[in-house]
């Protein structure tokens, strides 16, 4: 967030030219030496260390030390931390913190995924308030999706529903949308890689939600060849799913 505050900083482009700034390499050294002298036993994967990115354990963190850098740079405040545990497959626990617009969604110790109001102290922990999805109505359904990745395909599958209404949000704030019962629907028909959805995910999952893939509707997990995603769709049980063509 001082990083945020300032009046410019410094913007470059990846080999994948996504852009990157110091705030992504701030954040990734200071939560991989917080979860390195936590849980020494447990192996970590980050967007920004790419010699953590051939990790065989079937239990790892995986971590997005600032998702949603569009959002960062455009200062449209819906940047996330993301920090998941996978454990065989699936995100078993995760937090997500959006500090510019004061949202903290996680899955505490008894796997329940809850939402911490401020101030997000650890000496004063905010109030915390259980989070659960919704009921649907599949003939007025709500749906999410990206700020920054929109386009005419994923438009086009929304057009398959009956959408009452239609949110956007930045980064991982999409999946805890639809755990907090803001939102029905989100699907992703787009690239994402592992540490932009696992904590979410976690989540999402806890609140009683699914994610799967777009084309088949099987289980998205993790720990995959590159850490890429399929396309896919997050959503609330009741909600009808159309079935989705790659």
């Amino acid at each position: 967030m001082e990083i945020y505050a300032r009046d410019d900083f410094e913007v470059l482009l990846k080999g994948d030219d996504s852009p990157v700034t110091v705030a992504d390499k701030t954040a990734d050294a200071m939560i991989y030496s917080g979860l390195e002298s936590a849980f020494p036993d447990i192996a970590i994967v980050t967007e920004e260390k790419a010699e953590s990115h051939n990790v065989s354990e079937d239990r790892f963190f995986i971590v997005d030390p600032l998702d949603g850098t569009k959002e960062f740079i455009q200062r449209r405040g819906e940047f996330t931390v993301n920090i998941a545990l996978v454990d065989g497959g699936s995100p078993t626990f995760g937090v997500v913190y959006a500090p510019a617009i004061g949202r903290l969604f996680y899955v505490d110790a008894n796997n329940q995924a809850v939402e911490e109001a401020r101030p997000f102290s650890v000496d004063a922990p905010g109030q915390v308030s259980p989070i659960q999805v919704t009921s649907p109505d599949n003939q007025s359904l709500i749906v999410v999706a990206s700020k920054s990745h929109r386009d005419q395909a994923t438009d086009d599958y929304i057009n398959r529903y009956s959408v009452a209404d239609f949110k956007s949000a930045g980064s991982s704030l999409k999946f805890c949308l639809v755990a907090a019962g803001e939102a029905d629907l989100y699907p992703r028909l787009g690239r994402t890689m592992e540490w932009d959805t696992a904590a979410g995910q976690a989540v999402l999952t806890a609140a009683g939600g699914h994610v799967v893939r777009f084309d088949d509707h099987s289980a998205l997990t993790y720990g995959k060849a590159n850490f890429e995603n399929p396309f896919f769709i997050g959503y609330a049980p009741g909600v009808t799913l159309k079935l989705g063509e790659t």
